[in-house]
This record gives structure tokens, sequence and C-alpha cells, in this order.
């Protein structure tokens, strides 16, 4: 009994992983649809959510079935709290996914400044690299990659603020209703960084049972 509980947990971990790993995936296709106008791209993103709704769904049902008939403690109970936490800031990832592929439909039929293409790019390239520290912190307890999530986050946040510096240059109206979708495209790929910061915190806790344990190791005192 005890060795198909540890496989549970085992499976369920692998699970969110995967989970992790096609919110990537789908990031990355909704910002290259946006770049490059690929609708048919940008509509399979948007396909795809009802899946990554199922599959959060169903490890929260599991790990509430684990909670109820193997009565965990300690660090199992944390773990399978934190696999459910984790599953629902990646459903919301998908989400923001989503809604930037929505954003690629809306301005599929015209072409603006390069300028905030090559933003939205830069961000995104930014977004993977966060996105998949994450995924290796949760798969290998990685306590210190879990802290360096809010270092990657922080040009994130820069590069938005730059949109609005870029959207202040344009004037022709047409142009200003093309770059407010580009903003909101930038924000949803802020918001996504930033739920990825909240999995790292929830990481920490996962790894220590310490929820203050996602300070600069240089803060912490004895």
């Amino acid at each position: 009994m005890r060795e198909q509980f540890r496989q549970e947990l085992k499976d369920l971990k692998i699970e969110v992983l995967s989970i992790g790993r096609a919110v990537t995936a789908r990031t990355r296709d909704s910002v290259s649809s946006l770049v490059t106008g690929d609708v048919d791209l940008a509509q399979s993103v948007v396909d795809g959510d009802e899946e990554i709704d199922r599959r959060t769904q169903s490890v929260e049902e599991r790990a509430l079935e684990v909670i109820a008939t193997q009565f965990p403690v300690a660090r199992d109970l944390r773990l399978l709290h934190s696999l459910t936490y984790i599953a629902l800031h990646l459903e919301r990832m998908a989400d923001l996914a989503v809604n930037i592929a929505r954003a690629a439909k809306r301005t599929a039929g015209r072409r603006g400044p390069q300028t905030l293409y090559d933003l939205i790019q830069a961000q995104g390239n930014l977004v993977y690299r966060v996105l998949e520290a994450t995924c290796e912190a949760l798969e290998t307890n990685d306590l210190e990659l879990a802290r360096k999530l809010q270092d990657l986050d922080e040009p994130i946040d820069h590069l938005y603020k730059q949109f609005f510096r870029e959207l202040a240059r344009l004037h022709d109206e047409e142009d200003i209703e093309w770059a407010s979708s580009m903003v909101l495209a930038s924000r949803y790929l802020e918001r996504i960084a930033d739920n990825a910061v909240d999995i790292g915190e929830r990481i920490a806790y996962l790894i220590t049972g310490d929820f203050d344990a996602l300070q600069p190791i240089d803060e912490e005192t004895d």
C-alpha cells in the first residue's frame, strides 16, 4: 500500500511537470503567432486550452483522493498541497497564453512598427527562461534556483514598461489600436512570469517547510 502511495506521489509530480512544459510550449507558440501573424498557430493555442484545464483539474482531484484515502503528513502533505497550488497557477498561465494568441488573431491583418515586435519577442525569450527554470527547480528540488526566479522576472517588468514609451511615439489612430493589443500581450507575458515566481515561492516552501524560505541568501539570519 505504501509503495502504491509513493508511486502516486511520483506520478502526480511528473504530471505537473509535464503540464508546466506544455504551458511553456504554448507560451512560445502564442508569442510566435503574434510576432509572425500566424493565425493557425494562434488558433491551435486557443483550441488546446481545454486539455490544460482538464489535466490541472485531474491533478487536483487525484491529490484530494490521496489525501482522503492515505492521510499523508509532513512533507508528503506539503507535496500534495503544493502540486495542487502549482497546477492552479499553471492553468492561469495557460489562460494568459490563450489571451496572447487571441491578440495575435486580432492583429494579424496588419503590421505595426517592428520595434514592438522585437520587444515582444525579447520579453517572450525571457519568459521562456523563467518557465524552464521553474520546471527545473520543481523537478530537482533546487532551492537556489527557486530563489533566482525573482531576479529573472525583473527584466520582463522593465520591457513591459518600455512598451508604454514606444506607444507614446505612435500618432496614427490605427497604429494606436494595434499597439494596444500588443501592450496587452506584453502585460500577459509579465503576468505569466509573475505566476512562475509564485510557483517558485511554493517550491521553496515545499523544500524547506518554511513560507519565508524565498528570502535572498544574504538576508537570512541564524
